[in-house]
């Protein structure tokens, strides 16, 4: 049995923010894609609950039950299935929290794909989804982590196989800023790209956008300075992604990808940088 997972990254291909809610959420409408890197999680016997978190990114994480999504999974999905056996989680955090790429709901995601083998619950994605899809709106796109529209607030999910993005290289970038979700929708100028009429790469590319970006870079300009250097290969795409402060682009070739990154280690040696292809 295959005793470890990766959380892989998410992204937004486009955004458009359709209405507030009531509730405090918004409906929108969104293409997400997913990396094929990201956070990694292992697991182990254990006779309780455990989570272990190393890597660049441990300090920045809560490791308490009431706040931390990969505990709060692991707790759910033991609940409903009446298991009494624990588990012991080691998570590698690659991936800065706060920055628009799936983060922690990548991460809950992760770990009931990997809960899901480690306890033979056989559970399908759906039903993963119905379990632990109230903990963030994010995460039932990240169970699936295939391209997919989001509908709703992000989480009623649509498979597009169709939109043939696989292996187009990708570079992530964040400029080593946190931003809350919470106040870049709030600084939300009504300005909506509306319902997403075309679903092909170019429609995406000609037609889309991400909605919160003007607010996120009203509030965080250096956004703006990591879309201009993203630019600088002539990408396929270059976006924001969620409500920031990570950008991505897509590139025609691995050559592009690598010359960006290279410039950006080479100048801007303090940002995080992540680089792959879309999966």
């Amino acid at each position: 049995m295959n005793k470890s997972e990766t959380a892989y990254a998410k992204i937004n291909l486009a955004l458009h923010i359709l209405a507030r809610r009531d509730d405090g959420y918004h409906d929108i409408d969104t293409i997400f894609a997913f990396m094929d890197d990201g956070d990694a999680l292992s697991v182990k016997q254990s006779d309780t609950l455990e989570l272990d978190i190393i890597g660049p990114f441990a300090a920045d994480i809560d490791c308490d039950m009431q706040n931390n999504l990969v505990l709060k999974t692991a707790s759910s999905l033991r609940e409903h299935h009446g298991i009494k056996n624990g588990a012991r989680i080691i998570l590698t955090k690659n991936l800065p929290i706060a920055s628009g790429i799936g983060g922690g709901s990548a991460d809950a995601a992760a770990a009931a794909r990997l809960l899901n083998r480690f306890w033979g619950l056989n559970q399908s994605p759906a039903e993963l989804c119905t379990v632990i899809g109230g903990l963030g709106a994010d995460i039932a796109a990240c169970i699936y982590s295939r391209t997919c529209r989001g509908e709703g607030i992000g989480n009623a999910i649509a498979i597009l196989d169709d939109l043939q993005v696989q292996d187009i290289p990708i570079l992530l970038v964040n400029p080593r800023i946190a931003v809350s979700t919470g106040p870049i929708f709030s600084a939300w100028d009504g300005h909506s790209g509306g319902k997403i009429d075309q679903i092909d790469l170019q429609s995406i590319v000609d037609h889309c956008g991400n909605d919160m970006e003007r607010a996120a870079i009203a509030l965080f300009p250096k956004i703006s300075e990591v879309l201009n250097i993203l630019q600088r290969e002539n990408p396929i795409l270059c976006r924001m992604s969620g409500s920031g402060a990570s950008c991505f682009a897509l590139y025609d070739s691995i050559s592009q990808r690598d010359s960006v990154k290279a410039y950006i280690e080479q100048h801007h040696g303090d940002w995080w940088c992540m680089s792959g292809k879309l999966k």
